[in-house]
């Protein structure tokens, strides 16, 4: 439980009895089953639900670690793909409030707060040194082809892969040749290596000198074995998104939100769209009543190298912001794995 749990999540909080697309189950303490349950089950697991709640008031720590540890992941079976998007199996609301009261009676903010303040309080050097020391490490690992994973690992790498092919789906049909693009947060390039592939002039950048030079060393390699070089080499640079400059015809920023809070998500966005003069592509982990009880879930189980903070953000939130830096949502996609959600927005010019 050591991996970021919703790299990319949105919408707003609201009950899971008003969401025309939830499928219920019947929560327990170390499992999460499917059931349709009649009312004498319901009131049995109400009077279950209460006695798990005051029992969590007086001794959550041990609660935590007798009925989470090991199945910590097990409400993640709960979440499930729908034809809309995204379906999520949750119990019933005495069963949520239930797990709800164990997550608020922890404090998992206080190994990063620790960390923001041996970074001088400045939380993006904070994030940097993360990526640049046990972050990178795991990463890397993540986003590469080794087999050396755990089953959380491959499934984040599986769902991240799957983001990036769909924003390569969108390009397709676009003759990239000369195209300029800034793919702001380029990690180890797994966007941005195939695009400058296919002829686009990237800019690639991202806080951690790390990963961006991990970056351009999978480039080089992949140019050594034969891939054709576009004319115009792309350029890696390791700065912060607000430090990225220029005009492009696309800007793109992948899984990189999650990073941010709510309060500087629209200064970002702002800035992303000013450096693009026709498409802009971007994904985050949307908000969700399921999507925050896992994230805080996953919380509980940190691990050394779970640093930084995760912040999940509503998608109408995000699109007001693009909406207001001129730009309008023509395409969106959800990717919701086990352990990896991400929704994305492919944005142009209004």
């Amino acid at each position: 439980a050591d991996d970021r749990i919703a790299p990319s999540a949105h919408y707003v909080e609201r009950s899971p009895l008003a969401e025309p697309n939830i499928r219920m189950s019947a929560v327990s303490c170390s499992s999460v089953r499917a059931t349709v349950a009649p009312k004498a089950v319901a009131k049995r697991d109400a009077a279950k639900a209460a006695k798990a709640a005051k029992s969590v008031s007086l001794a959550a720590p041990a609660f935590a670690a007798a009925s989470l540890a090991g199945p910590a992941f097990a409400a993640t079976e709960a979440l499930s793909q729908t034809a809309d998007g995204v379906g999520v199996a949750v119990g019933g609301a005495a069963a949520v409030a239930a797990v709800g009261g164990l997550l608020i009676a922890t404090d998992p903010n206080k190994r990063r707060e620790d960390m923001k303040s041996s970074a001088g309080g400045d939380e993006a050097k904070s994030v940097a040194d993360y990526f640049n020391s046990t972050g990178f490490e795991r990463w890397n690992k993540i986003y590469g082809e080794t087999d050396d994973v755990n089953k959380v690992q491959l499934d984040i790498r599986v769902g991240h892969q799957q983001t990036v092919d769909k924003v390569l789906d969108w390009t397709a049909g676009m003759d990239m040749n000369g195209v300029t693009v800034c793919d702001a947060g380029c990690g180890t390039g797994s966007l941005a290596i195939p695009l400058a592939l296919r002829g686009a002039s990237i800019a690639a950048s991202d806080i951690s000198s790390a990963m961006v030079g991990e970056a351009e060393q999978r480039y080089n390699a992949e140019v050594a074995a034969g891939k054709k070089a576009p004319a115009v080499a792309p350029k890696f640079e390791a700065i912060g998104l607000e430090e990225c400059s220029g005009k492009y015809n696309m800007v793109t920023c992948i899984d990189v939100m999650i990073h941010y809070p709510t309060d500087r998500v629209n200064g970002m966005i702002s800035h992303l769209a000013s450096l693009s003069d026709d498409k802009l592509i971007i994904s985050f982990a949307p908000k969700t009543l399921a999507y925050s009880i896992l994230k805080r879930v996953g919380e509980l189980f940190p691990g050394p190298s779970k640093a930084t903070r995760a912040y999940l953000h509503a998608e109408e939130d995000v699109e007001a912001a693009l909406n207001a830096a001129g730009f309008k949502v023509t395409r969106r996609e959800m990717t919701a794995t086990q352990f990896y959600f991400s929704r994305l927005l492919e944005c142009e010019r209004a």
